[in-house]
Order: structure tokens, then C-alpha cells, then sequence
């Protein structure tokens, strides 16, 4: 049974099912776990959260609500599909044994990237030569992916978003399979379940094999009847899954669905809310993420953090805003790579994130607005008592023309810097 109730009635022993309110209230990455002691409570209020859904299926309930508290035992939201409960075998709200450092999964996440690379050429080729692909051999690749980020969250996904504009059409399908398993995860979707999604990441973007090269590749905006012809990749491509016979409904569905809108005026069926599946809702967020982070031949890509308030304000008609607010806590308010501004006058880079906290990542501050200089590299972590310096806010890299932020948080798993166009 759930049932919402103010922060104040919160007492040990219950368990948090949901926060209530937008991510921007309350920046927390887990929000289901069960109160411990005083010291949680005092988090969420400090945190600005005034109220939670509690399970009283996994913890305390309390004393009945009094009046003008709602009490309900319905989901918080009967119009979004109901999230699945992961398996008691393997749980995703919590840190599993496995779990590494960032720096450590960088470099396994960045072969596997490369692995994973190939075989969307591979399979981008088979399917403009007319073949039909074997896309079941791409579900060993998935679990690679899937247990990368079983390691660290967001190693994988961070490094798949380093793609040169030429590699996009090619990365692009690895980076969107990375964040729909990290997105499954959030939602609470069991393994099966993580991995379909993995797959129709994976091949969402199978139809643009059979748009001509010059289209994807053309350095300027597309006029109305090069659209016209791009838009009709989600067709192709369900049509060639059709064809290879190896995919499940999920990766179809995604393939076709992935470019439709909350509010109706996507493509190419104009679906809207209550039509369009959850797995369509999760490919429609996670793929434009990745396309507005990533270099593309006719624009740079925005900086992770700018993208997240961008896609935030985006919400309300074009995405599922319960689903978008999981992806936020998946890939963090500031994803790693973001440029940001401290309380100090300091810039920095987010290197990795705190799972306790979407606003006290760790960053390697490496400039000085005061001095306008560089200064020595040093990494602080925001999440750690006593730590004094905060974020002030996003910065955009172009304003300050530094070439070399990926570099400076990924290291040698970074490509080389693009140059700037003149």
C-alpha cells in the first residue's frame, strides 16, 4: 500500500517509495530506501523535500493522515505505465558488490565502445548491401554494456558521448543502448527487461542505413524535403527488423516510435501520451540527450549540463516528465563532463557523481576566473563533510574556448580535440 504523507509524520522504520515534487526539488539519486535513524529525515528536509510516498508493504505505515492529507493507495500516477520492481536476486536502487570507481571502468567501458562501434558498422553495412542482419548476435554486446554500467553507472555512458562528428551515426546507436539500460535501472526494470531495452538502443537507429550518406553527413541544417526523406528512418528500419526476424517486440516498437511526442506532433504515426509505450518513451529521451551532447557535422555539441535544463524545459510536450526526471537521476543534474562554475570563482569539470546526491558530484578544478589562468589541477568531491567550496552554476566551454575539457576528466579514453570551425 502507498500512501503520501509529509515530511514530519516520517519516523524510522518506514520505507520511502518516491519523493514528491520535480528532480530540480529535491536532488537526490535513490529514492527508495528505508528511513534508518533521524540523521535520514534531516536529509530530505534539508534537501527542500516536503513530501514522500511511503510503502507500507516494506516498512512502517503510521498513524492515519490527518484531514486535508492525501492517502491513497493507487500509484502516485495511474497515466505513466507502473514501474516493475527488479527481481529480489539483483537490485539497481543500491551499489552491488561489483561496484568500481570511475577512473577504474573508464578504460574497460572505452574497449568496449570500440567493440561495440564495429559491430554497428558492421551491421549498418549488411543492411545497406540489402542483407538481412543477425541482430541476435548483438545481445552478447548488450550485456557487456549492461554489466559495464553494473560496475560503474555512468563510465560507459560518459565515454560513448566522446564520438567525433564523422563516428555519430555509428556511436550514437552505442551511447542511447548505454543510457536506456542506465535509464532501465532507474525505473526499476528487471534484467531481462534492462537488456531488451539495451537492444532497441541499440538498433534504434538501424533505418538510417538506408538514407543516403550524403544526407547524414551533410555539414548544414537539412531543407524540407531532405527531412522529408531522413524522417523516414524509424519505417526502414523497423522494416529490416522485420525482415531478420531476431528482435523482439520491444526493439521494434523503439525503432518505430522513438522520434514520437508526448503531446502528438512527432513521428512518423503522431502518436500521443497514452500511445506511445514506455520503452518508445524512454528511446525518445535518451536519444535526444545523446544527439544534442554529441558533435554532429553541422553543429558542436552542448555542454551535458546545458542539455539537462534545455531537455528540462522541453519536458512538459515532448517527453514522459515522470520518465525524464529517472534519466536525470541516471546520468546526474550535472553529468560528467559538465563545466561549472564554484562558489570559489574556480571552473571544473564533473568527473564522476555521487549516488546520494545529484548536486555534490566530484570535479577537477583547473581554472581561476579570478587570476583568468589555469591553475593545478585538484579534484574535489562537493559530497565530502567539510567541504565548503558549491557549484554556482553551468558554464559553457565556448564562451571560455577550452578545447580540451574531455580530455581533462576521460584522459587518454578521450578522442583527440575537434577544431573549431572558422
Amino acid at each position: 500500500m502507498l500512501r503520501r504523507i509529509p515530511v514530519s509524520q516520517l519516523r524510522a522504520g518506514m520505507h520511502v517509495h518516491e519523493l514528491c515534487g520535480s528532480w530540480l526539488d529535491h536532488p537526490f539519486w535513490r529514492t527508495r530506501f528505508l528511513i534508518r535513524d533521524a540523521r535520514d529525515i534531516a536529509r530530505l528536509v534539508e534537501g527542500g523535500v516536503q513530501e514522500v510516498w511511503i510503502d507500507a508493504s516494506k516498512g512502517l505505515d503510521g498513524e492515519a493522515p490527518p484531514s486535508g492529507t492525501r492517502a491513497l493507495v493507487e500509484s502516485p500516477d495511474e497515466s505513466v505505465p507502473r514501474r516493475v520492481d527488479p527481481p529480489a536476486s539483483r537490485t539497481f536502487d543500491a551499489p552491488g558488490p561489483d561496484r568500481v570507481p570511475m577512473a577504474v571502468e573508464l578504460e574497460r567501458a572505452s574497449r568496449i565502445c570500440h567493440k561495440a562501434r564495429e559491430a554497428v558498422v558492421s551491421m549498418f553495412a549488411e543492411a545497406r548491401m540489402g542483407r538481412a542482419i543477425d541482430a541476435s548476435g548483438a545481445l552478447d554486446l548488450v550485456e557487456e554494456i549492461d554489466e559495464s554500467i553494473a560496475r560503474n553507472p555512468v563510465a560507459l555512458v560518459s565515454i560513448a558521448r566522446l564520438k567525433t562528428a564523422d563516428d555519430y551515426t555509428f556511436m550514437h546507436s552505442v551511447a542511447v543502448c548505454g543510457l536506456m539500460i542506465s535509464l532501465g535501472r532507474q525505473l526499476g526494470l528487471d534484467v531481462a527487461q534492462v537488456r531488451e531495452a539495451g537492444l532497441a538502443g541499440l538498433l534504434h537507429d538501424l533505418g538510417k542505413a538506408g538514407v543516403p550518406t550524403e544526407l547524414l553527413n551533410k555539414p548544414g541544417r537539412l531543407d524540407a524535403a531532405e527531412f522529408a526523406v531522413m524522417k523516414r528512418h524509424p519505417q526502414l528500419g523497423h522494416e529490416m527488423l522485420l525482415q531478420a526476424g531476431t528482435t523482439g517486440e520491444i526493439a521494434l516498437d523503439v525503432c518505430l516510435h522513438h522520434h514520437e511526442r508526448m503531446d502528438g506532433t512527432g513521428y512518423p504515426h503522431r502518436l500521443d501520451g497514452p500511445a506511445i509505450s514506455l520503452y518508445a518513451r524512454m528511446g525518445a529521451v535518451c536519444d535526444v540527450y545523446d544527439a544534442i551532447t554529441s558533435n554532429r557535422p553541422y553543429k558542436a555539441g552542448w555542454n551535458p549540463a546545458e542539455s539537462i535544463r534545455r531537455m528540462a524545459g522541453w519536458a512538459k510536450g515532448q517527453f514522459d516528465e515522470r520518465v525524464f526526471h529517472a534519466f536525470v537521476k541516471s546520468v546526474g543534474i550535472y553529468p560528467v563532463g559538465s563545466l561549472v562554475r564554484m562558489s570559489s570563482g574556480r571552473l571544473g569539470v564533473v568527473i564522476e557523481q555521487n549516488e546520494d546526491a545529484l548536486t555534490t558530484p566530484k570535479i577537477k578544478l583547473f581554472f581561476s576566473t579570478r587570476s583568468d589562468t589555469r591553475i593545478q589541477p585538484e579534484v574535489i568531491d562537493l559530497s565530502r563533510k567539510g567541504e565548503t567550496d558549491r557549484i554556482a552554476g553551468r558554464e559553457d566551454p565556448a564562451r571560455w574556448d577550452f578545447r580540451d575539457l574531455d580530455s581533462i576528466w576521460a584522459g587518454d579514453s578521450a578522442p583527440s580535440p575537434q577544431p573549431k570551425p572558422a
